[in-house]
């Protein structure tokens, strides 16, 4: 009968020794070769009808090293399942003292396996302490957020020429030397910018240009902060590389625009949150603000789960079984790395690690679970977001095209796993001491910029 050790050689670390006698491998490979005998195909014999020796020469020994191999997989996995080993990854082979497998030196054969178990801990989420903060809704944000409203649905016109700086210019940037030469090779892009997206000095060169005018620009003097680190991103440039946001651009106006903004009417109301009956100037300016309030809430909570997060990462004590990961991430891939390759991946591999096995434990410890019917509503909505948002009820082709969305099983995963995760902070964020904190927009939009996670 097959027996199997247990030896601690480690933080972590155990090596299982499976040892096989004659009578645990060898009536199964007998069996395989009866089997393959009536399935072989072998030139100048009948299939099924291939004497046993000849199969047994041509491959017996191929058919007896499965066959053992595959009784001691069988007899390490019952074993660890037995006693409820909770392993990292899978075991991994070592050197082992067993001899050659020889079909016709039958012996007893021992196979050894290094194990990573994984460790016990505590997450204590009564003792996390997170700010929630509150952002106060001015009426200077509900102004700009109808502002921005009336030029989305507003209509586009051709103006001959720049005259006011709510006018939009499509342009074209070529890439230029000091003196103003277009670089070979350069950087060029086509793109649309409000003309208040330039600074002042510049916004007063472009009073009065025309479709084909060209001007020249510094990437550092030519835009506003906010608008120039999305413009430099948008050229494919580094904005916290000095060089790239010196750099010199032609620009060339191909198309002058202007927007006429939507007048504050009933039908605007309408067209923007259709379906709510909003009648009223007031009314509509009481929606926005709402609306503003909600996302700034959803901002908020997101801060308080990331808070939970940090905490959760930052203060649960975890210990791991060092030398088996690193020889897991050397050997467990697809393809092999160097031990300077483990070894340079293993921090951020264990941070992943400690969270998933963090997350793991408070999932089932709050009961957290997804049901079918949930990822197909999750798949529902993002359809309606492909559509603008449109409510089109029990259509027919809705179920159909969700149908196939649930598919896609890398689609279903990931909404599993996104579902889950967003339960779990819920469910954590009732369960955390929070103090609430009055914040600005500005001010919890310059902590979440200050904020590198």
């Amino acid at each position: 009968m097959a027996t199997i050790t247990r030896e601690n050689i480690g933080l972590l670390t155990d090596k299982l020794t499976v040892t096989l006698g004659k009578d645990d491998y060898f009536p199964a490979f007998e069996q395989s070769l009866k089997k393959y005998a009536k399935t072989v195909n072998i030139p100048g014999f009948r299939k099924g009808m291939v004497p046993s020796g000849v199969v047994k020469k041509m491959y017996g020994q191929s058919v007896f090293t499965e066959e053992i191999l595959k009784t001691v997989e069988k007899e390490l996995n019952g074993y660890m399942s037995k006693e409820q080993l909770d392993i990292f990854a899978q075991p991994l082979p070592l050197d082992s003292d067993a001899r050659a497998l020889d079909m016709n030196n039958l012996s007893d054969y021992a196979f050894a396996f290094e194990i990573g178990l994984k460790p016990d801990f505590t997450v204590n989420t009564n003792a996390i302490n997170v700010t929630r903060y509150k952002i106060n809704v001015t009426d200077e944000m509900v102004n700009e957020e109808i502002n921005r409203l009336q030029i989305r649905n507003g209509k586009m016109t051709d103006p001959e020429s720049v005259t006011s700086d709510d006018h939009v210019v499509n342009v074209d940037f070529k890439e230029t030397d000091a003196s103003g030469n277009v670089i070979e090779g350069g950087v060029t892009k086509s793109n649309s910018l409000l003309v208040k997206y330039f600074t002042e000095v510049i916004r007063k060169e472009l009073q009065g240009k025309k479709k084909d005018d060209v001007l020249n620009i510094q990437l550092s003097t030519a835009f506003e902060p906010k608008e120039r680190e999305w413009v430099i991103s948008d050229l494919g440039l580094d904005k916290d590389n000095a060089a790239d946001t010196e750099k010199t651009f032609q620009l060339t106006i191909t198309k002058v625009g202007l927007i006429e903004k939507a007048e504050l009417n009933e039908e605007f109301f309408n067209t923007v949150y259709a379906g709510r009956e909003i009648k009223t100037e007031e009314a509509f300016r009481n929606e926005v603000k709402s609306e503003i309030e909600k996302y700034y809430a959803q901002q908020s909570s997101n801060q308080v789960h990331d808070q939970i997060y940090h905490h959760l990462v930052d203060h649960t004590s975890m210990e791991f079984p060092a030398g088996f990961l690193k020889r897991w991430l050397q050997n467990g891939g697809e393809k092999p790395k160097s031990a300077e390759e483990a070894e340079a991946e293993y921090p951020n591999f264990t941070n992943q690690l400690k969270w998933t096995l963090v997350t793991t434990k408070l999932v089932n410890e709050n009961n957290i679970t997804v049901d079918p019917s949930e990822i197909k509503e999750f798949a529902k909505e993002q359809i309606r977001g492909y559509m603008g948002g449109q409510d089109f009820g029990e259509a027919p082709w809705m179920d159909e095209y969700t149908n196939r969305m649930l598919q896609d099983q890398k689609f279903v995963e990931n909404t599993y796993f996104q579902l889950q995760t967003t339960k779990l902070f819920q469910a954590l964020e009732t369960q955390v001491k929070a103090k609430e904190e009055a914040i600005s927009a500005e001010a919890f939009a310059e902590k979440l910029h200050n904020h590198h996670h």
